[in-house]
Parts: structure tokens; C-alpha cells; sequence
């Protein structure tokens, strides 16, 4: 990272909430901080085979966009600095009380995932995991991504996307989606993702498919996979 890009990541960014283009609401975003508290460990033992190998090797310093309340930060080594997107200021206390119990340097930002105020081509690596579900314009945060990576940076991923048409689960995706969206602040679970990341200009784009099992039907298909700037 340059010296220019550390100095801009250097201070915490907290606002006004209505200055970010998030609308917080205090139900919604108190429930799913506390959501995501008590259920992200049931969810993350799903998914930890492919954020161990989608993950590893990072180090150094980190962008995440939506780090929420921490569920990633046992994947990044001790001393590592994580700049947190997270418009979602419900999350922030947990999150920086996880930070320090990982030993991670947390830089937090109350930011959107379209807008990180990070200067061009600074980073090496982006992660993200449950988050393109839910951004306001995932073409415009994907168009983000790859204007604050570096020529060779990394963009890790970790999300449920749509179901394939004509299955259960699609079915009850549809069934479904409004009250989804309402409970999850925005989430879709009827996003093609993959497709979103392969006509995001990437250089490369590696990605597995793969199914998880629990009670929360409209979520159980996955992706997760690395895209090269």
C-alpha cells in the first residue's frame, strides 16, 4: 500500500448516517446487528471451507465492505489492518470489540459499499461475505471495487445468490422477497451475483458454486470465489 493510501486510512470516518445515502432504521438495524451477533456462527460454520481457501493468504491491510459485526475477522492473521465499510453504525460496537479480541487494527468507515472514499488503485485486497446482496447498486460497488484495487489485487467473495429457475428453492426465493428484503435491510436473495462480478471488468474471475443446508431456504445457494484486477 503507498504511503498516500495509508495516510487516508489512517483516521475513523463516522457521519451522519443521511450524509452516506443510508437509510438507518433504528428496528431494523438494532435487530440485525443482534441477528448476525447470535446467528453468525451457526452460519459461518457452513460456509468456513470456502472462506478458508477464498481468504487465505491476506494479510497486511484489508478492505471489507460490510464487515457487520466481525464474522470474518478469524480469517485474517493478528496485526493485520481491516478498513471497515460499514454504513450500519448498529454494528459498530460489536465489530470493534471483535477487532480487539482478533488483534486486528480496525480502521472503521460509516460508509456505502459504492462509495468507500478510498483513493484510486491504494488497495490489494477487497473481502466481502453476505454483503453484494443487499448494496443499493451492486454494479456501482463492484465498479468501486476495482477503482481502489491495485493492477493484481484481489476481490474475495463470499454470497448467496439466486437459485436455479424452476427449483424450491428459486420458488420460495420469489415467495419470499419482500418481506426478506424489509427484515435484512435491502438483502435480495434473488441476485445473480456471478454475473455481476463476470461483467464487472475483473481481468480474471475464478468461482464455485456450492449449497448450504439450513432452515433459511431463500439462502442456501452460494458462491464464493476471487476476481483479479
Amino acid at each position: 500500500m503507498t504511503h498516500q493510501a495509508e495516510s487516508d486510512m489512517s483516521s475513523t470516518t463516522i457521519g451522519d448516517p443521511a450524509a452516506t445515502g443510508f437509510e438507518l432504521h433504528r428496528g431494523r438495524g438494532r435487530f440485525n446487528a443482534a441477528f448476525f451477533a447470535a446467528m453468525g456462527p451457526y452460519l459461518d460454520s457452513a460456509m468456513r471451507p470456502r472462506k478458508e481457501r477464498v481468504f487465505a493468504g491476506l494479510a497486511g491491510t484489508v478492505v471489507e465492505l460490510g464487515p457487520g459485526v466481525g464474522a470474518n475477522l478469524p480469517y485474517l492473521p493478528a496485526g493485520t489492518t481491516l478498513v471497515g465499510i460499514e454504513p450500519n453504525r448498529y454494528m459498530h460496537d460489536r465489530l470493534g470489540a471483535a477487532a480487539a479480541e482478533w488483534g486486528i487494527a480496525l480502521d472503521l468507515r460509516e460508509r456505502l459499499a459504492e462509495h468507500t472514499g478510498l483513493p484510486d488503485q491504494s488497495v490489494d485486497a477487497v473481502i466481502s461475505s453476505l454483503v453484494l446482496c443487499s448494496v443499493g447498486d451492486v454494479d456501482a460497488a463492484l465498479a468501486e471495487v476495482r477503482r481502489i484495487l491495485r493492477p493484481g489485487g484481489t476481490f474475495r467473495f463470499v454470497e448467496h445468490v439466486v437459485a436455479p429457475s424452476g427449483t424450491p428453492t428459486r420458488a420460495s426465493q420469489r415467495m419470499l422477497r419482500q418481506p426478506w428484503a424489509w427484515t435484512f435491510e435491502g438483502c435480495s436473495c434473488e441476485r445473480d451475483l456471478e454475473g455481476a462480478v463476470r461483467s464487472a471488468g475483473f481481468a480474471d474471475v475464478e468461482v464455485e458454486h456450492y449449497r448450504i443446508h439450513t432452515p433459511f431456504l431463500p439462502f442456501n445457494t452460494h458462491i464464493a470465489g476471487v476476481a483479479r484486477a
